[in-house]
């Protein structure tokens, strides 16, 4: 089990680095993470969604992500409350408190789904959430050392140089922990280091002095990885004359659907935060949301509205994904609080349809063609649908896309307008090209989101072989057949 002393420590890329390894030595190997909180998060091939993270590890090891590899998912929709979904599907909406009590029923999913994994693989690999030092946490623990106990798993302690203290979150982590919880953690490693290693190395052998546990690695800072991203939103990328922005609402969701235009190198792509000036733009992505209606109200708190029709006045494009879908529309409407107190808010009314939510989400992977204006008839699409509302409505007779034979999606009359239910349809190269081109970009020049993926993947293998042979000389996860 991979376990972190802070959020972002690496916890995510370090799995996915030893899945590749595990994978390239020949071990089936899966990876496991029994509770993730993210707001991105991938459709399955049963039907079901898994954090983000989990579905990049599946790709590293060379197997279709499945619900065991997260079977407790939590997806905040607010401060206090979230969705809770167990093996793939919603359970409930639940505050913090009423889902603490509920942790001792998810660790029977959570013991389920492993032992499913254990019984089909040789190796499962496991990553923590947080961090294991987080004392209020303790209690009815299930996604850090409450289930390394469990089911008797050795842990790596990882943390990250690059904020500063590494010494201090190592040993100060240990501290925390019960006398059993130490004994499981069977080394370190040190993430993100750039510089001259001789100039860590006394730190190095204080820690091992101190605790008495080996640094099993120092990683290397990697820059241009493209990964996606488990949660945090990805620093913006600079370089080309073609510019999109994207409002960061409080409550966006798989806003890894831009990671191939930040890698485009026509593009400068920028996301928008509270409080700052709304700059022009050639082109504005409405993303998507876990709370359709508080993140539109967030937008015309922060003055998106004007700035949004003032951008279209001026010949701009604007594009709505999923829950910036259903904002373009005139009215959304929740009248069993799907996501929040029940009711209805009255959209951007830029497409000539209305939006109602519904209990049961849409879960699918899905393919097909591009038929908005403009876009070459070979033009495919790939990509998945994750939603609670339907859609309906006159704009509908303008499809984006056309999926498995059926229409898909709403372009407004004056072309300037395009919303869509799907997501990851710019990691399509055909697609991607085809959208910016209707957004007014002119290239010949796409971007490949899978195949960089794959090469940042085997860069972060390379990088961790040195961890990887040190767990080999340890035998750890090794069994007696190997």
């Amino acid at each position: 089990m991979i376990q972190g002393c802070t959020s972002d420590a690496g916890k995510s890329t370090v799995v996915a680095a030893l899945c590749r390894l595990y994978a390239r030595a020949g071990i089936p190997v899966v990876p496991f993470k029994p509770q993730n909180m993210a707001l991105n998060s991938a459709v399955t091939v049963d039907g079901g969604e898994i954090g983000r993270a989990q579905a990049l590890q599946a790709i590293a090891a060379g197997i279709p992500a499945h619900t065991d590899m997260n079977p407790v998912l939590l997806k905040p929709s607010s401060d206090t409350g979230a969705q809770v979904i167990i093996h793939g599907k919603v359970r409930a909406d639940m505050n913090a408190r009423d889902y603490h009590r509920y942790k001792t029923e998810a660790m029977g999913a959570v013991l389920a789904s492993y032992a499913r994994l254990r019984s089909q693989y040789q190796m499962v690999l496991v990553e923590g959430a947080g961090s294991p030092a987080e004392i209020n946490l303790r209690a009815r623990d299930i996604a850090n050392m409450g289930f390394a106990e469990a089911v008797d798993c050795p842990v790596v302690l990882v943390a990250d140089i690059d904020r500063g203290g590494v010494f201090a979150h190592l040993s100060g982590t240990l501290d925390c922990l019960s006398e059993s919880e130490r004994a499981r953690i069977v080394g370190f490693v040190i993430n993100r280091f750039r510089g001259d290693i001789s100039l860590l190395e006394p730190g190095l052998d204080w820690l091992e002095a101190r605790t008495g546990k080996p640094v099993l690695a120092v990683l290397p800072y990697l820059h241009g990885l493209h990964l996606d991203a488990e949660d945090a939103i990805q620093s913006s990328q600079s370089g080309g004359a073609f510019r999109i922005i994207v409002p960061a609402v409080p409550r966006i969701s798989n806003h890894t659907d831009f990671d191939a235009l930040r890698a485009h190198p026509d593009v400068t792509l920028e996301f928008i935060g509270p409080g700052r000036p709304i700059p022009p733009a050639d082109l504005v992505i409405l993303p998507g949301s876990k709370n359709t209606r508080a993140d539109l109200a967030w937008l015309r708190a922060q003055g998106w509205e004007p700035a949004l029709q003032k951008h279209l006045r001026y010949g701009g494009k604007l594009i709505g994904i999923c829950g910036g879908f259903q904002m373009l529309g005139s009215v959304v409407h929740d009248p069993d609080g799907s996501e929040g107190p029940a009711g209805s808010t009255q959209g951007l009314g830029l497409l000539a349809l209305e939006t109602v939510m519904q209990a049961d989400k849409r879960l699918a992977q899905v393919s097909g063609r591009c038929v908005f204006p403009g876009a070459p008839e070979s033009a495919a699409v790939q990509g998945y649908e994750i939603h609670l509302g339907d859609s309906t409505g006159a704009a509908l007779k303008r499809p984006v896309f056309t999926i498995e034979g059926r229409p898909e999606g709403a372009v407004s009359e004056d072309d300037a307008v395009l919303g869509t239910y799907l997501h990851g349809a710019f990691d399509h190269p055909d697609a991607c090209q085809a959208l910016l081109a209707w957004a007014g970009l002119r290239s010949n020049r796409s971007v490949d989101l899978s195949a960089l993926r794959e090469q940042s993947l085997d860069r972060v293998a390379d990088a961790a072989q040195g961890l990887y042979d040190a767990l080999q000389a340890l035998q750890v996860g090794r069994s007696t057949s190997e």
